[in-house]
């Protein structure tokens, strides 16, 4: 089937589990319509529902809330214990290349008043599940981005808190699977397939690591989770998610600060301050399936009607798929690689239907329409 984008935004055929009506709307601009008319009131009482099955009785914590010190975390922090009177325990697992700025946010968001707790994989670990990550998925950060489930499990079940909220469900609201957009409350089997791509089990034995090493990087076992009664959400199950909004929010109330100019591959830049290694992952991602971040944002901002599609258009072609020319060095020295080790991993994710190399560069065959 030849590529094609949304009619409304610019999402790409080539986005994974993502499905288009007889319009050419992608399900993201579909889910636009609909939040619309949604009875938003009745999934507010099905939240404090949640909420009264799995407060604590007073000693300890509500719920637990992962962080990085970005907008959507805080947010979500803030409505939590703002709005619901409720003790979050937030938490960060700390990334590998962290920023300077991510760091500044990150504690600033602190001292706005959350407790919270730092969780900190051996370093040498999340390299090589870093590193495994990119050759074995394309996936610069896969060891991280496992972490930011299993490691948070793990660390709810040590605290005895039975409740975890995640920001947005990016499937349901950027395009991809909607299997959970009428659903509260999805599953570890879920995360496995859709967020880690199946392919956790492979990265993980490929590795090499021992089981003791790879503590948090391990989902619990049933026999773990055995009489735990642990659920995960999306807080954009529970109300109209906002971006920008969430932005505002948490810089008001916060501390956020955005970035001095735009971020690495796009034109925004308040949020994915907090590590190098996201600039590698939006290049990566556009290589294999031909959009990177500021197609990604460019769509967040037609759906919340701030931007035309021509308009992003014009942004997409000027920013989209940068490769991220000041971080190479500081990539090389992570994963321990040659340039011509790090370019041979790119060349072979790179999507020959959709690019040429030019001048040791991966250029697009395609325009968008």
């Amino acid at each position: 089937m030849d590529t094609f984008w949304c009619k409304n935004c610019l999402n790409m055929s080539t986005r994974p589990r993502i499905t288009f009506d007889k319009r050419g709307w992608c399900n993201a601009c579909q889910w636009m319509e609909e939040k619309k008319l949604l009875d938003w009131s009745s999934r507010t009482d099905e939240l404090k529902n949640i909420f009264k099955k799995h407060k604590s009785d007073g000693s300890g914590f509500d719920c637990m809330v992962p962080v990085s010190g970005g907008k959507d975390g805080s947010y979500v922090s803030y409505q939590v214990k703002h709005e619901y009177k409720l003790k979050p325990l937030t938490a960060t697992v700390k990334p590998p290349l962290s920023l300077e700025l991510g760091d500044i946010n990150l504690k600033n968001f602190l001292n706005s008043g959350y407790d919270h707790i730092h969780i900190s994989p051996g370093s040498e670990a999340m390299r090589l599940l870093n590193k495994t990550g990119f050759i074995d998925m394309g996936f610069p950060y896969y060891g991280w981005l496992t972490a930011i489930m299993t490691a948070v499990i793990r660390m709810s079940i040590n605290m005895n808190i039975s409740l975890i909220i995640y920001g947005e469900s990016g499937e349901v609201e950027y395009g991809g699977s909607s299997e959970t957009k009428n659903t509260a409350i999805y599953n570890i089997e879920y995360m496995k397939r859709v967020y880690l791509s199946g392919g956790h089990q492979k990265v993980l034995k490929n590795s090499g690591l021992s089981e003791s090493e790879l503590y948090f990087f391990m989902f619990p076992s049933e026999k773990e989770l055995k009489g735990k009664n642990i659920n995960f959400v999306h807080w954009s199950y529970f109300e109209n998610w906002d971006s920008y909004r969430n932005y505002l929010v948490a810089k008001e109330h916060c501390g956020l600060e955005e970035a001095e100019v735009n971020n690495s591959g796009t034109f925004t830049n308040f949020s994915q301050n907090d590590q190098a290694l996201y600039a590698l992952h939006a290049y990566m991602m556009y290589l294999k399936l031909g959009f990177g971040r500021a197609t990604q944002d460019a769509g967040i901002e037609i759906r919340r009607g701030a931007m035309t599609r021509d308009q992003a258009l014009n942004l997409v072609n000027l920013y989209d798929g940068l490769y991220p020319e000041e971080y190479i060095q500081t990539y090389l020295d992570y994963y321990q690689m040659t340039l011509s080790e790090f370019d041979d991993v790119i060349d072979r994710w790179a999507n020959k239907n959709l690019f040429d190399k030019n001048n040791g560069r991966w250029v697009p065959k395609f325009s968008i329409k």
